[in-house]
């Protein structure tokens, strides 16, 4: 579409996000996983079993949001959740086996929807890592701020 050479960066940028976040994501279906559930199991493969708060926080996501994608986990067998010792009132989350194999086929998955076209995947991600650090770093509206530090993010 030659009318696209004229739209500027930020329409760009915002387009070929939607368009590789559908990608990803009718990809993940198949796993029964979303984009969403893959930052939890990231998370989670990285410092373990922790309260479903406290990943909440990690992820930096409002802890009714972050139920709802536990239940979509849980029911997947991705994650298993028990009460908390000091409190059975909170969960701890963990990973199980099924998830962590899941993890490695949405990684795949990942990379196979970069494949379809001419980028290099890690210098878009260290571009991308560049333009949220430098437009998220400055001190702007709370809604950046939130944007940045992960907001809902479509959880």
């Amino acid at each position: 579409m030659p009318e696209m050479e004229c739209w500027p960066t930020g329409r760009l940028l915002s387009t070929a996000a939607r368009l590789v976040e559908h990608a990803w994501n009718e990809n993940l279906n198949g796993l029964r996983l979303t984009h969403a559930g893959v930052a939890v199991l990231d998370v989670l493969t990285v410092k373990g079993a922790m309260t479903q708060s406290a990943l909440a926080g990690t992820v930096r996501v409002k802890a009714q949001t972050m139920g709802r994608t536990l239940v979509r986990l849980e029911s997947h067998g991705h994650i298993s959740r028990t009460c908390g010792l000091s409190d059975r009132r909170s969960h701890v989350v963990s990973i199980t086996p099924a998830g962590s194999a899941a993890l490695v086929e949405a990684h795949e998955l990942e990379a196979l929807v970069f494949s379809v076209v001419k980028v290099d995947p890690d210098i878009l991600h260290r571009e991308l890592l560049t333009l949220v650090r430098g437009l998220g770093g400055r001190d702007v509206s709370p809604v950046s701020t939130a944007i940045v530090a992960g907001g809902d993010g479509g959880f």
